[in-house]
C-alpha cells in the first residue's frame, strides 16, 4: 500500500477538496466538489497546522476571512441552504471564544437539519504546555474543553486526539453532512498539536470520491394507505415543507398538484416550492400564514404534510391540524418526523415518493368545487396583500408597507433573506416568491443576527442573483459585521434595514399577553435611550457600503433601484411603525402568568386558557 505522508491538518484539506457529489440535473461527467473552501478567522489554535494546510491548498479549497465567527458560520450555512444541502463550506476558529461564538450558529444548524463542518482548534492532546491561553479547565475531566459545547447541538461530534483517526472519522462526517435524515452540523474538535502532526496515510485516501444522495421510496403499505386516502377525499390539502426543496421535488410537486389538482400551502422553510402565480398555490400556512391557506387547512379532510416537521407555528400550536375526521399524512425521508403529530406515516424522499404516488393515482383528481374554493380565497387573499402592501403616505409605514416597496422594485430572480423578529411573520404572509431559491428565510432557530451574514452565504451561493436583506434595527445591532466582509469580498448585497427603535416584534408579544410594555422598544428602557440616535447609514459608510436613510416609501423604491445598479453593497434605512402588524386571528401557544397583580395579565390568562382548550390533550 502506498502512503503519502502529510500533517493532520494536510491531509484533511486534501481529504475534503476531493469530495465531489453527482447532482440529479448535471450530466454524470460533472459532478461538483461538495467544498466550496473554508471560512477561516485564525488565532494559535489554528493558525499554524491548519492556517498553513488551507494556504497551500488555496486553488483547490478557497480560504475567506470573516469579521466574526459567528457571522462566518451564518454565511456557510446560508450556502448550504441555498444549495439545497448539497453543497457547503467548513468553518475554522482558535479554541476559546472564537470557537465559542459558532456554537449558536451549530444550534442554528442543528434546528434547520443544514450542513456546516465545525473544525475549532483545541487545546493540546499531549497536555505539555497546560493550561493554555483560552483553556478551559475541569478539575475533575481533563479531557473536556469549551468545544464539548458543541456536542449538543452536532449531529456528529469528534475531537481529533491522533492524526490517523481521520481515516475513519472523515467520511463519518461526509456522511453525517449527506445524510437526508441525520443531516446537520458535524464538529472535528482539532487540538493544535495533532494538526502539525505528521502521519502516513494511505494513498487511496485522497483519490477522487463522488457521492450521491439516496432517494427512499415508500414501502407498498404505506403507499397503498396514503393512496387510498387520497382517493377517497374530498377536500385535500398538501403542505410543502423545506424537504421539497432539498429533496428538489419542488417542480415535481408543481405538476403533482396541478394533476390532482389539489391546493398547496407552504410553511417557512418550504415558501418558494411554488411560485405565488401556480394556480395550486394558496400561501403560508399557520400563525403566519395567508387566511387562505388557514380556512382550507381547517376544512381539509386529508392534509398530505411533505417534507416538514409541523412545528407550532405552522400547526397554530397544535389547533389547525388535529381535529376530529381530519387525516393528516406525513411524508417525511425521516421516520422521527413522520409520525409527528400522531400522523400516518409516509417514510421517504420528496421526489421519489411524489413520482410513486402520481403513478398510481393515474387520472385522479380532487372534485373542481374544493379546486375552485381554493382558487376563490386566494384571490380574496390577493385583494387583501394589495391594501395591506400599498404606497401610503404615513409618517411611519407598517413593515408590510415596506415589504411591498421591496417587492415592487425586485426582479423575478432576486432573492429576500431574513430570520428574526416580527419581519419573517409578513413575510410568510405576504412576500409573493417567485420559486425555488427566492425565498430565503431562516426560522427554526430565528436567530437574530443571521440576516446580513446569512445573505452574504446566498449571494455567495447565487452570484448571478439580486439578493435583498430586510432587518430590523434590533437584529442589525446583534451582528452587522459581515456587511464589511461582503465589500471585501465583492459580494453585492443590498440591505433594507427597518428602524423601528427596538425589539418591535416582541414590544408586540408582550402587550398581547397582557404585560405592561418594558425593556423592548428603546422608549420603555432604563438609561437614556433618547440618547440612541443611531446613524446607520453613516455605520455601513464607515464599513465601505454605500449607505442612505429615506423619508417615505417613494424614496425607498428610488433607492432601492440605485442600489440594485451600484457595484458594492448598499445598506437603506427608513423609520417604521412598531405597533402595526398584520394579524391573520391565528392563536400561538405563548405561556401567560396564572398569578398577576395586573388585571390585563389575568384576562389574557383567562382567554389563554379558552385557547388551550382547542388542543388535543
Amino acid at each position: 500500500m502506498t502512503t503519502i505522508r502529510l500533517t493532520a491538518a494536510q491531509a484533511m484539506i486534501r481529504y475534503l477538496s476531493q469530495q465531489y457529489i453527482q447532482l440529479d440535473e448535471q450530466p454524470e461527467s460533472q459532478p461538483v466538489p461538495i467544498f466550496a473552501g473554508a471560512f477561516a478567522i485564525f488565532g494559535h489554535g489554528n493558525v499554524a497546522g491548519l492556517g498553513e494546510a488551507l494556504y497551500q491548498a488555496q486553488e483547490t479549497f478557497p480560504t475567506y476571512r470573516a469579521h466574526n465567527e459567528q457571522g462566518m458560520a451564518h454565511a456557510a450555512i446560508a450556502y448550504a441552504k441555498s444549495n439545497q444541502r448539497n453543497r457547503m463550506m467548513m468553518c475554522t476558529s482558535s479554541i476559546g471564544p472564537g470557537a465559542t461564538n459558532m456554537v449558536t450558529a451549530a444550534a442554528l444548524a442543528h434546528a434547520n437539519r443544514l450542513p456546516v463542518l465545525f473544525v475549532p482548534g483545541d487545546t493540546f492532546a499531549n497536555r505539555k504546555p497546560d493550561p493554555v491561553l483560552q483553556q478551559i479547565e475541569d478539575f475533575s475531566d481533563p479531557t473536556i474543553s469549551a468545544n464539548d459545547c458543541f456536542k449538543p447541538v452536532s449531529r456528529y461530534f469528534d475531537r481529533i486526539t491522533r492524526p490517523e483517526q481521520l481515516i475513519h472519522s472523515l467520511p463519518v462526517a461526509i456522511k453525517t453532512l449527506l445524510d437526508s435524515v441525520n443531516c446537520g452540523p458535524v464538529t472535528l474538535a482539532f487540538p493544535q498539536d495533532i494538526q502539525a502532526e505528521a502521519f502516513d496515510y494511505p494513498s487511496y485516501m485522497f483519490e477522487k470520491h463522488v457521492h450521491r444522495i439516496r432517494r427512499v421510496r415508500a414501502e407498498d403499505y404505506e403507499l397503498n394507505t396514503v393512496l387510498n386516502l387520497l382517493k377517497e377525499a374530498v377536500n385535500p390539502l398538501i403542505i410543502a415543507g423545506g424537504g421539497v426543496l432539498y429533496s428538489g421535488a419542488a417542480p415535481l410537486l408543481a405538476d403533482f398538484a396541478l394533476k390532482h389538482k389539489i391546493p398547496v400551502a407552504e410553511t417557512q422553510a418550504g415558501k418558494g416550492c411554488l411560485p405565488w402565480t401556480h394556480p395550486c398555490a394558496v400561501g403560508g400556512i399557520g400563525v403566519t400564514g395567508s387566511e387562505a391557506a388557514n380556512v382550507l387547512a381547517s376544512e381539509a379532510d386529508v392534509v398530505v404534510a411533505i417534507g416538514t416537521r409541523l412545528q407550532d407555528f405552522t400547526t397554530e400550536s397544535r389547533t389547525l391540524l388535529e381535529k376530529p375526521n381530519k387525516q393528516l399524512v406525513q411524508l417525511n425521508v425521516a421516520e422521527f418526523d413522520a409520525i409527528k403529530h400522531s400522523a400516518i406515516p409516509l417514510v421517504g424522499d420528496a421526489k421519489a415518493v411524489l413520482k410513486q404516488l402520481t403513478a398510481s393515482l393515474g387520472n385522479w383528481a380532487a372534485p373542481q368545487k374544493w379546486f375552485d374554493y381554493a382558487h376563490h380565497l386566494d384571490q380574496k387573499w390577493q385583494v387583501t396583500y394589495n391594501k395591506l402592501t400599498a404606497m401610503n403616505t404615513a409618517s411611519l409605514p407598517s413593515d408590510a408597507q415596506v415589504l411591498g416597496a421591496v417587492k415592487r422594485t425586485s426582479d423575478k430572480s432576486d432573492v429576500v433573506v431574513c430570520a428574526a423578529g416580527g419581519l419573517p411573520g409578513e413575510l410568510h404572509k405576504l412576500w409573493r416568491a417567485e420559486g425555488p431559491g427566492s425565498y430565503h428565510v431562516e426560522y427554526g432557530f430565528s436567530c437574530m443576527g443571521y440576516e446580513i451574514a446569512g445573505g452574504l452565504g446566498v449571494k455567495m451561493a447565487s452570484p448571478e442573483r439580486d439578493v435583498i436583506v430586510v432587518v430590523g434595527d434590533g437584529s442589525y445591532m446583534m451582528m452587522n459585521s459581515e456587511l464589511a466582509t461582503s465589500v471585501m469580498l465583492n459580494q453585492k448585497i443590498v440591505v433594507v434595514l427597518l428602524d423601528n427603535r427596538g425589539f418591535g416584534c416582541i414590544n408586540r408579544l408582550q402587550q398581547g399577553t397582557g404585560n405592561a410594555p418594558f425593556n423592548n422598544l428603546l422608549e420603555n428602557c432604563a438609561g437614556e435611550p433618547e440618547a440612541m440616535q443611531i446613524d446607520f447609514a453613516g455605520h455601513a459608510r464607515a464599513m465601505g457600503a454605500n449607505g442612505e436613510k429615506v423619508a417615505d416609501l417613494e424614496a425607498l423604491e428610488t433607492a432601492l433601484l440605485r442600489a440594485k445598479k451600484a457595484s458594492k453593497s448598499t445598506l437603506i434605512c427608513i423609520d417604521t411603525d412598531p405597533h402595526e402588524t398584520t394579524d391573520n386571528g391565528s392563536w400561538w401557544d405563548v405561556a401567560i402568568p396564572q398569578v398577576s397583580e395586573r388585571d390585563t395579565v389575568n384576562l389574557a390568562h383567562a382567554e389563554y386558557i379558552d385557547n388551550q382548550a382547542k388542543q388535543p390533550y
